[in-house]
């Protein structure tokens, strides 16, 4: 067998296929289910259960301006039914979409070795295969900090087991996993406290995070610099007080890398150490996604891998690393560049914040001043644009295509000759033409 990939996830998959396109020979190991923690556990559930979450409180907020008259039977058992249904569908068409290019797939899990002659040998339910090229793909677990008691709380995987909704959710962590999940739980009607050890949503920008807070996070109560001493079946106890109800845990996520540990080299936080064509210290194996560490994101994780493949198949390629667009999924969606490279001393930028406009998805917003907030960061020398932050119904796709442009090095005087569709929520176009 020339190539084999274990993990299914958005990495592995996209790898498999791109391989497959390429007439390369291929087998695609997964130990449960093709398509990762994105569509079995992770974003695609967020979206799932953000979409209804979005519906509820559209309908709550056409009731206060008196145009409807909303009574609306809301049952999370069904929610949870229909997801279900969906990813099962989803997993069919992306198991045809790998075969349909020749590739085998096989469920079961699968073990590395490496023989005398530094060969590679992959075993899976009792059949050994033998690899020129392999790509490990295994993703990431929730991280499970060192608490006492932490055997009563629930994480990220165990949404979709809810039989009910709880009355109160206390959700330990600050970063996006946390706030998304305090959005949808109260948006259902839980209570929720957000406990965070030291600062909640700390890569946002001042501006864009007092927004969040204040506007699409007010329904939630926030308890910042907050160290939990124990968690019990129906309370967690902290050094900001106890507080009754359901614990789950949202403090990040770890490479599942353990059955790796004597074949390739690792990293000091568990992650396998890669180069930028995504090859490990074992001159025939790659790694890619969540399992390497780094920016843990489904575009990432399949830029990755279709790098990984590339060279694989011996196609030369590198992955680089540049202004990676970032989204938080709540009632508005809180999209942001992280620009690690900018070292422009902050004398050097003009930024300007703007309120979002009236257009689809925030018109009604408009009453009760809640359309958003961008931020757009400029070289006052360059004139080029250097950051970029919104919140808005299509932030999701203006922030991603305005990473690209970034890239480009795009100026202000680039937009000049922009034409804009309207309506539209992108308040991008209107800082750089008109402003």
């Amino acid at each position: 067998m020339k190539n084999i990939i274990i993990g299914a996830g958005p990495g592995g998959r996209l790898a498999a296929n791109e391989l497959g396109k390429l007439g390369e020979e291929v087998l695609l190991i997964e130990k449960r289910y093709i398509a990762g923690t994105c569509l079995n556990e992770g974003c695609m559930v967020i979206c799932a259960l953000n979409d209804v979450a979005k519906f509820l409180n559209t309908s709550k907020r056409f009731e206060d301006l008196g145009i409807i008259t909303a009574n609306i039977d809301f049952s999370y058992e069904k929610v949870v039914e229909k997801i279900k249904e969906t990813q099962a569908m989803l997993r069919k068409i992306e198991e045809n979409e790998n075969k349909s290019v020749g590739n085998e797939i096989i469920y079961g899990e699968a073990e590395v070795e490496i023989g005398e002659n530094n060969e590679i040998n992959v075993k899976v339910n009792g059949d050994t295969y033998q690899a020129d090229n392999l790509l490990i793909a295994t993703g990431a677990r929730p991280f499970i900090p060192n608490i006492l008691g932490v055997k009563h709380a629930l994480t990220s995987s165990d949404i979709l087991k809810l039989k009910e909704l709880p009355d109160t959710i206390n959700i330990i962590g600050g970063g996006i996993i946390a706030c998304e999940l305090s959005n949808i739980f109260t948006s259902y009607g839980s209570e929720v406290n957000i406990l965070a050890r030291s600062s909640v949503l700390k890569n946002l920008e001042p501006e864009i995070k007092d927004y969040t807070i204040r506007k699409l996070l007010k329904k939630v109560n926030i308890y910042e610099n907050t160290n939990i001493n124990e968690i019990q079946e129906d309370k967690v106890i902290t050094s900001s007080g106890t507080f009754i109800g359901k614990t789950l845990i949202a403090t990040g996520r770890t490479p599942n890398s353990e059955a790796f540990k004597n074949i390739v080299d690792l990293n000091d936080d568990g992650s396998i150490k890669v180069d930028k064509m995504m090859k490990t210290s074992h001159p025939n194996i790659y790694a890619a996604g969540d399992v390497t560490g780094g920016i843990q994101l489904t575009p990432v994780a399949r830029r990755e891998g279709l790098t990984a493949a590339r060279n694989m198949a011996g196609y030369s390629n590198a992955v680089h690393y540049k202004n990676t667009p970032e989204a938080i999924s709540l009632d508005l969606d809180v999209s942001f560049i992280k620009n690690d490279t900018n070292n422009t001393d902050e004398n050097e930028i003009r930024k300007i914040v703007q309120p979002g406009g009236a257009g689809p998805g925030a018109f009604w917003r408009l009453l009760t001043s809640e359309t958003g907030l961008t931020s757009l960061s400029i070289n006052k020398k360059t004139n080029k644009v250097e950051n970029a932050s919104a919140i808005s119904p299509s932030s999701v796709s203006d922030t991603a295509y305005m990473a690209f442009l970034i890239n480009l090095g795009i100026t202000k005087e680039d937009f000049d000759e922009f034409l804009e569709l309207h309506p539209s929520t992108d308040t991008y176009y209107k800082i750089l033409k008109y402003m």
